[in-house]
């Protein structure tokens, strides 16, 4: 297993250079993401990078407190780690989807577990993406944008 470097949780590829080419979704800047990990490190670096494209960030260290800040501050989308202390991702994601205050809220789940189902058990339980970790800069936007493009339609 390769040893754990910050610079290997996000790396630059093609990807990252053909989204700069792009225009910018001005219409996403200003969205509210809720990012729940319970590693400092990923939280800040996601803080980090989001807020730099423009995004406004809320952060949690656990599916509890994901839970209710996605109540109270009504995100445009939650990037939601799967293993954490307490109520893991699975299950505050299957709380938050159904809560009828929270349920239009697009959720993606990331992990550092490459394991095929819980691909699979992220749309059972109702969310719209899934990252594994170590995951790309340029993929984190494309799926963010992906997924408030077709809420925002909803």
């Amino acid at each position: 297993m390769d040893r754990f470097r910050l610079k290997n949780i996000f790396s630059r590829t093609s990807v990252f250079r053909e989204r700069r080419a792009r225009a910018r979704n001005n219409h996403l800047n200003g969205s509210t993401i809720l990012v729940v990990d319970d590693s400092k490190t990923i939280v800040f670096t996601l803080q980090k990078i989001l807020e730099q494209d423009g995004y406004n960030t809320i952060v949690a260290s656990n599916g509890l407190e994901a839970i209710n800040l996605a109540k109270k501050e009504d995100p445009d989308l939650i990037l939601m780690d799967v293993i954490m202390p307490g109520i893991n991702g699975f299950r505050a994601t299957r709380i938050i989807k159904n809560n009828a205050d929270t349920s239009d809220i697009p959720i993606i789940m990331m992990s550092g577990d490459h394991k095929a189902m819980q691909e699979f058990w992220v749309s059972k339980i109702g969310a719209k993406d899934f990252l594994n970790k170590p995951f790309k800069r340029g993929e984190i936007f494309t799926k963010i944008e992906k997924c408030i493009r077709t809420a925002e339609a909803a």
